[in-house]
């Protein structure tokens, strides 16, 4: 992402200033005669001026700008080389000093720095805004106040801007720069708090400005010149642009990284689309955690649920990972277990019920969840591969346990649960069977409180097993088919949710559309549980663009 950060202040006697700017300068292209070895004299030229930009960095003001400076608009001195820091997986550096290198970005900042402090402004001044232009580039704004014991008001008025030309980039992470920002404002505002609070009580100023005598042309002067005191000053930091500028540079590397363009092949489908919104949730999740605690290790819960948005797309090479032996597809599970078992096992899959398989090789149980979550939609998938200890079903609908975890009774004599106890019928080790012998070593005892036939439906798992039985159908077939069926019920778990939760229609309407999406007749019961448990699989973007086109709809009398 192509941006700027920038800290501005606005300065009692010269009006808004720019303090201290951080941008990010990517790695040129090699041109065609360099990478043929042969440098051009515009390489050498661009090789000088990459040598000399990070330690020259000087203002892009003039001379007299810089005699116009009084303390609170400095932050580094002209001789001072700035800042620089070294991405070493892209090549990019992150440059800081009080102004831009390049002119057009000096134009740019000092035009966000002047509307940030002065036409643009929030309700109650302090908080975030956004504004800008494609001319001059789009900026959003946090405007914040620092405590001062000499300044009128007793504060002091700042912002940070970050600059780019992406508008949408930009609002599609508001939230993402919201929560970040506000940890380096709070973290200012604390700092100064204290010394302020230290200088009140040293010497009170609200009492000798109440026993001064008062004359507005002679104002700056009877403060002996502290009417703008630097921002080092005000928090006693030692350290405080060094600071300031790792926490910038990690705001544009973090910023960038978050959000990526993927090329698609047609419309997304919503497995594609719950899965981009998992691994969106996560990557913030982590961001957060590196921001806070300086990329220290992150508690073992979030590594467990970054493992399990990775394991939706769980692969063969992935499998070959495990160790043990493992289950291949649905078919070789169904060889397994055999055809009532296995048809017994995917309904209560299918209905959403909790699957807890028990046993002691954690490859075998994780590899049978890895076929079985193709059953169902990514976003009805919650899963727990091995735990040491029983999780409630709302917490997770597969679940691998140890061999000895006990089940509650509850658990046991519910109907809304499978157990699948795995044994070994002759003493081996796990590493020397194979896929093929699982049967002979393994015993699959599976029970259940449910006394629901399972035979009539739903009529997905029908279709499923008709491919299953057909050996003339290779495992790759059988995945296309299983796709398409989950595809065709996903779309009518849509007309369904739109028909029944967004319009509100009533039962009877409700059982015309289950007619017309032909899931009535044998098997009508499990039909409509599939299809309202699929229905909380929905992603957040369906739901909330059908919500958008709904309420468009009620607002434009002419649709």
């Amino acid at each position: 992402m192509n941006a700027l950060v920038a800290l501005c202040h606005f300065c009692e006697l010269h009006g808004p200033r720019t303090l201290f700017c951080t941008e990010a300068l990517h790695p040129p292209s090699p041109s065609p005669s360099s990478q043929a070895g042969v440098p051009t004299p515009g390489d050498r030229d661009r090789d000088c001026d990459r040598e000399g930009e990070g330690l020259t960095m000087r203002a892009n003001s003039s001379a007299t700008q810089r005699g116009e400076m009084c303390e609170g608009c400095r932050s580094l001195p002209a001789s001072h080389p700035g800042f620089v820091s070294i991405d070493d997986e892209t090549g990019i550096r992150f440059l800081s000093h009080q102004h831009p290198r390049q002119p057009q970005l000096f134009s740019v900042v000092r035009q966000a720095c002047v509307r940030s402090l002065s036409c643009e402004v929030c309700p109650g001044r302090e908080g975030p805004i956004f504004f800008g232009d494609e001319q001059h580039g789009f900026v959003f704004s946090h405007t914040f106040f620092i405590k001062d014991s000499l300044a009128r008001g007793f504060q002091r008025w700042y912002s940070i801007v970050m600059v780019a030309m992406d508008r949408i980039y930009l609002i599609n992470s508001w939230p993402f720069l919201l929560r970040h920002l506000r940890l380096t404002i709070q973290s200012l505002q604390s700092t100064a708090l204290k010394v302020f609070d230290s200088e009140q009580g040293i010497c009170p100023q609200r009492a000798v400005r109440m026993n001064s005598v008062f004359s507005p042309a002679v104002f700056p002067h009877q403060r002996s010149g502290n009417a703008a005191r630097s921002l080092t000053s005000l928090t006693q930091h030692p350290n405080l642009w060094a600071s300031l500028h790792s926490s910038f540079s990690w705001l544009l590397k973090a910023c960038g990284c978050r959000l990526t363009e993927k090329l698609l092949e047609g419309a997304p489908t919503e497995d594609t689309l719950v899965v981009i919104e998992r691994q969106t949730e996560q990557e913030e999740e982590m961001s957060c955690w590196d921001g806070a605690d300086g990329g220290s290790s992150k508690p073992q819960r979030h590594q467990s649920e970054s493992e399990l948005v990775h394991n939706f797309l769980c692969d063969d090479a992935k499998l070959d990972e495990l160790p043990g032996p493992k289950i291949r597809s649905l078919r070789h599970l169904r060889q397994v277990l055999g055809a009532a078992e296995f048809r017994q096992l995917a309904w209560h899959v299918l209905m959403g019920n909790q699957v807890i398989w028990r046993g002691a090789d954690p490859g075998l149980i994780q590899s049978a969840f890895a076929v079985l979550k193709y059953l169902l939609p990514v976003g009805c998938v919650r899963s727990v591969p091995y735990s040491a200890q029983y999780e409630e079903a709302y917490k997770c609908n597969f679940l691998g346990l140890s061999p000895d975890v006990p089940i509650p009774a509850h658990v046991s004599s519910s109907e809304f649960s499978v157990l699948v106890d795995i044994s070994t019928e002759r003493s081996c080790q796990s590493s020397t069977v194979g896929d093929a012998d699982v049967c002979s070593y393994y015993q699959f005892i599976i029970s259940s409180a449910n006394t629901q036939p399972t035979d009539r439906g739903p009529a997905l798992l029908n279709k499923l097993e008709v491919a299953l039985s057909n050996e003339n159908l290779s495992v790759d077939v059988v995945s296309h088919c299983l796709l398409c069926l989950k595809e065709e019920w996903m779309n009518k778990v849509k007309v369904l949710f739109k028909f029944s939760k967004v319009d509100g229609r009533g039962r009877e309407d409700t059982q015309k559309v289950l007619t017309l999406l032909g899931t009535t007749g044998p098997g009508e019961e499990d039909n409509v549980r599939l299809l309202k448990f699929w229905m909380t699989g929905l992603s957040k973007t369906y739901k909330s663009h059908l919500m958008t086109a709904v309420r468009g709809g009620e607002r434009s009398p002419s649709q």
